[in-house]
């Protein structure tokens, strides 16, 4: 069995970190759709990097779900497979999936990169525990002395080329028999296309959603469930169906 699986906010959403979508996502009645961008970061790095601070101890705080625990189920069964996230945090990583399964498209919050040139670092944890109650503390890079910012893709941003050659070379290679579609509003074009490529090679186009996204009418089947409740079912059905 080859699997494609695509998740987005909605799988974190149950570990209790907001998504950028409904008032849940507002802080200090700022919008994260207009904190999230280069122009936010130019006109005020400081109140872009306390509110990523704010964010990285909430992924820190939180626990994944049985969302994750199930993915890492499928993938330790599956011949071939792919997690494609749209998540920024480390959920899928600390629930066991291992890095080489897993595409982050929107980058990863605990990397730190430089806004001018290419140095990046994974953030050591322990390390920016000791400034994290220092609100003027932007960091600069240590090889041309701009700016640091958070290493994630950030709205008007290209997507990561590196990353979307992985997915591009996984879908080339072979058709899939499976994907699946975990809490996305699939709103960005990209994600539809990768599961269309899927479902008109001739494989099943599954989506778990609590509402209709506009990838529903594609779908050859669909649950209306949140991701933590159907996925660990799902799962265990695909198993046993492969088993007999």
């Amino acid at each position: 069995m080859r699997v494609l699986f695509l998740t987005g906010a909605g799988v974190s959403a149950e570990s209790g970190i907001p998504t950028f979508r409904g008032k849940d996502g507002y802080w200090r009645n700022l919008d994260p759709t207009k904190l999230a961008t280069p122009e936010a970061f130019e006109k005020n790095p400081k109140l872009v990097w306390e509110w990523y601070r704010e964010r990285r101890q909430r992924i820190r705080d939180a626990r994944p779900n049985a969302a994750h625990g199930a993915i890492v189920k499928l993938a330790q069964h599956a011949n071939e497979f792919l997690l494609v996230t749209q998540n920024v945090d480390d959920l899928h990583a600390r629930a066991g999936l291992a890095r080489e399964k897993m595409v982050q498209i929107h980058g990863d919050i605990f990397v730190t990169r430089c806004s001018r040139c290419d140095f990046e670092q994974e953030q050591e944890q322990e390390h920016e525990h000791e400034h994290e109650h220092e609100p003027e503390n932007i960091p600069k890079c240590p090889r041309c002395d701009a700016l640091m910012r958070p290493g994630v893709v950030w709205f008007g941003e290209q997507l990561p080329w590196t990353e979307l050659e992985r997915i591009e070379n996984y879908l080339g290679r072979e058709v899939c028999d499976l994907v699946i579609v975990a809490g996305t509003t699939a709103t960005f074009g990209y994600i539809i296309d990768w599961a269309l490529r899927v479902s008109r090679g001739g494989g099943e186009l599954i989506e778990v959603n609590p509402e209709e996204t506009p990838l529903s009418q594609f779908a050859t089947r669909l649950v209306r469930e949140p991701a933590a409740i159907a996925l660990p079912k799902l799962v265990d059905q695909f198993i046993s169906q492969t088993q007999r």
